[in-house]
């Protein structure tokens, strides 16, 4: 039973795809009602196949998530936009949402909008960008400001030093996992898995775990490609049940001159490009839309290192950085881009890795934390592979930065800065030990994962925080 769980969760989408498109395409036209009626007469009616018990439970879980996502009405999110649009109207309101800048979904008849859709319309939409900062001011941020000074540093001290990895960076990290207080009954469980730094990348090295709150934890080889520690406690009732590991890593930045590079034909034979080129369902897939955006972008470029460019340049300048709604609830990423015209880091980088790929340029996902000095968060990247150079960085959702400088403008296209923790090399894979339940992020695996006999605990039942200390800064 435990494998047939494992499996499911897993390939969670591609068996929704496959097993269950009726029940699929009433949740995709938000007819939750109907979808949960079917969904509960089958489940009735067939009790002898447990794998697809277990696929129509987790269809009924992903419509709550996506109801979690979408629970604004209009009057909801009318405030935030009068303050730079006193005088809205439906009319506009409508044409917003047609055109994709606000969010929103109809669900079993009602219009409800997604829950940071006020604050995302004036991240998309170009007009209302700009009224925006008419009236509140262009303010630098302090991330942006870090870059803008540390990149050209890190491009002079490699080229000074002909290196492609530079100055270390050693950082000491404090990770605690909270489950609110009777999210479990006193007595029960808890099975806890927390993010943990992965080796091997010649940016990330001297990896130490310092401490663990239970004694007992399993700390994950290398070989798993989303790495964690694992722990479990017994809840007591009426109080927090805490999780918290400590651990250090010296941490590097890396930049490839691409540009003064020679970059060799590919080996197409090699397992690792044809790994690498391949589709991975459900998010890497060369469908119609991915097939006629690469057109469009790339043509009949056939230089890997140009149409790298191309593919990083086009999504930079097209796709603005919107905040998302979770991944576990979209069936295929890089589209959901392309339709929806925006996307936040993952879901961007997600879309290059599927135009690269599908312009036999080898791709695949990296993410973890960032860690810039006041501006700690989730993040996902990826890595391309050039023949001669080998796998170099690439942070799509950074982008191109605003210097006249060619080298620093490009920098995110194979660069990267030192403060960057690398928890996962690939995406959706699975945890160690096993998680019996449907996992709470069934893509990235940055903040933890929880669950208990009864099922899988999300995020609204526990937080997470993370404490850095910069030793040599």
């Amino acid at each position: 039973m435990r494998y047939v769980k494992k499996k499911l969760v897993f390939l969670f989408f591609v068996l929704l795809i496959v097993g269950c498109k009726p029940i699929e395409e009433n949740i995709n036209k938000g007819q939750f009602k109907m979808a949960k009626k079917r969904i509960n007469r089958e489940i009735i009616s067939n009790t002898s196949n447990p794998m697809r018990y277990i696929e129509l439970e987790n269809q009924k879980e992903r419509m709550w998530r996506i109801e979690q996502d979408f629970n604004k009405s209009r009057e909801d999110i009318l405030p935030f936009i009068k303050q730079y649009y006193p005088d809205v109207t439906a009319e506009q309101l409508a044409a917003w949402e047609d055109e994709k800048s606000l969010e929103k979904m109809t669900i079993n008849g009602q219009d409800r909008y997604f829950v940071r859709a006020a604050e995302n319309l004036f991240r998309i939409n170009g007009e209302a960008k700009q009224r925006k900062i008419s009236i509140d001011g262009e303010k630098k941020s302090p991330l942006n400001i870090f870059i803008g000074q540390n990149t050209p540093e890190i491009i002079k001290d490699l080229k000074t030093q002909k290196d492609i990895t530079g100055k270390p960076v050693h950082m000491k990290f404090s990770y605690t996992l909270t489950v609110d207080a009777d999210a479990v009954p006193g007595g029960e469980i808890v099975r806890c898995w927390l993010p943990f730094p992965r080796e091997g990348n010649v940016r990330q090295t001297k990896i130490e775990l310092l401490s663990a709150n239970c004694s007992d934890y399993v700390l994950a080889s290398n070989q798993h490609l989303q790495r964690t520690v694992y722990m479990q406690k017994p809840a007591i009732e009426g109080k927090p049940t805490v999780f918290e590991i400590t651990f250090s890593a010296i941490m590097r930045p890396q930049w490839f001159d691409l540009k003064n590079t020679d970059i060799l034909p590919y080996n197409k034979d090699t397992r690792l490009y044809q790994k690498y080129t391949a589709e991975r369902y459900p998010h890497i897939r060369f469908s119609p839309a991915v097939k006629a955006l690469s057109e469009k972008i790339v043509g009949n470029e056939t230089a890997p290192y140009i149409a790298a460019k191309k593919i990083f340049k086009y999504v930079n300048d097209t796709y603005p950085w919107a905040s998302a709604r979770e991944y576990s609830t979209i069936e295929n990423i890089p589209e959901y881009v392309i339709e929806n015209k925006h996307g936040d880091c993952g879901q961007v980088t997600l879309l290059f890795m599927a135009l690269a790929r599908y312009n036999g340029i080898p791709a695949r996902w990296q993410s973890g934390w960032m860690l810039h000095p006041g501006s700690k968060n989730l993040h996902d990247w990826c890595e391309i592979y050039f023949e001669g150079p080998g796998w170099v960085p690439v942070d799509q959702s950074f982008g191109l930065i605003n210097s006249k400088n060619e080298d620093v403008h490009w920098f995110y296209l194979g660069g990267m800065d030192a403060y960057r923790l690398i928890i996962n090399d690939d995406y959706a894979m699975p945890l160690f030990p096993e998680k019996h339940h449907m996992r709470s992020e069934t893509n990235d695996f940055q903040r933890g994962e929880v669950e208990w006999k009864g099922g899988n605990l999300y995020f609204d039942q526990w937080d997470y925080d993370m404490k850095i200390e910069y030793v040599n800064q």
